[in-house]
């Protein structure tokens, strides 16, 4: 496995010393997504001479770009992940976590089935968009208190069946999982679709090593499955400087107890 954290390009140097493979950027903030390109040209700069490869982002679709309801548009939301594809492929980053629960959402009395194949034509329109630039779009199931809709590990996975593209695969979420309570082997079923993982403590979602937690069911699930793939802590930190080593060594513990 290669072990990230999700940050700002900014804390790269820290985790680089901690012994990190790489850092998890955020879409929206770190690829200027909704500003021009002379914007995003510093930023480019220092994603590129970062200590860390900076391999992943999150927070893919901004709240107010809806991709369920009466207010969908289509064309505005190719047009703006075609910018964030690009974007991600020129900063070296290949893996964009598909979160988003404001714009995935579906707003109340919404038809849900309705909605559904909104989401779907949503993957079937990015899926096509993201290869092109290498890129491969990672679904997040969500808490119920984020999201109302792909929650568990097998509805999204049978979402990713559904929209059928290779650049549309699944992630993973401890905190959610463990707060949904969802099934082990739903994991493992899905197993052979998860390119991504987040991890982190499942009382107040710090980073491993903060509070205790046991993750020994969630990593004997990613070993029944086979996962070998990269896991970024997102959660949140004390002082990363100070606790950044700690949390990658409980990490490193917890996936080969």
């Amino acid at each position: 496995m290669e072990y990230g954290v999700c940050a700002p390009i900014e804390s790269a140097a820290i985790l680089a010393a901690a012994g990190y493979d790489f850092v998890e950027l955020h879409v929206q903030r770190d690829l200027r997504t909704t500003e021009g390109d002379d914007a995003f040209a510093p930023m480019l700069a220092r994603i590129r001479q970062a200590a860390v490869p900076a391999t992943a982002a999150n927070c893919f679709v901004p709240g107010g770009l809806k991709i369920t309801g009466p207010d969908v548009d289509l064309e505005a939301l190719e047009a703006y992940a075609s910018t964030a594809f690009e974007r991600a492929a020129r900063s070296g980053i290949e893996t964009i976590v598909f979160g988003s629960g404001g714009a995935r959402r579906i707003p109340e009395g919404f038809d849900r089935g309705a909605a559904w194949q909104q989401l779907v034509r949503f993957g079937q329109c990015i899926g096509p968009v993201a290869a092109a630039q290498g890129i491969t779009v990672v679904v997040e199931p969500l808490n119920r208190r984020e999201c109302n809709v792909l929650n568990l590990i097998g509805e999204c996975a049978r979402y990713v069946r559904e929209v059928d593209h290779p650049h549309v695969r699944l992630l993973v979420d401890a905190y959610h999982w463990a707060l949904e309570s969802d099934s082990e082997e739903d994991l493992v079923a899905a197993m052979p679709l998860i390119r991504h993982a987040h991890i982190a403590t499942y009382g107040s979602r710090m980073a491993p090593g903060l509070e205790p937690c046991d993750f020994g069911t969630f990593f004997r699930a990613l070993e029944r499955g086979g996962y070998d793939g990269p896991v970024s802590i997102e959660g949140r930190w004390s002082a990363l400087e100070d606790d950044a080593a700690k949390a990658l060594a409980t990490l490193k513990k917890a996936a080969h107890s």
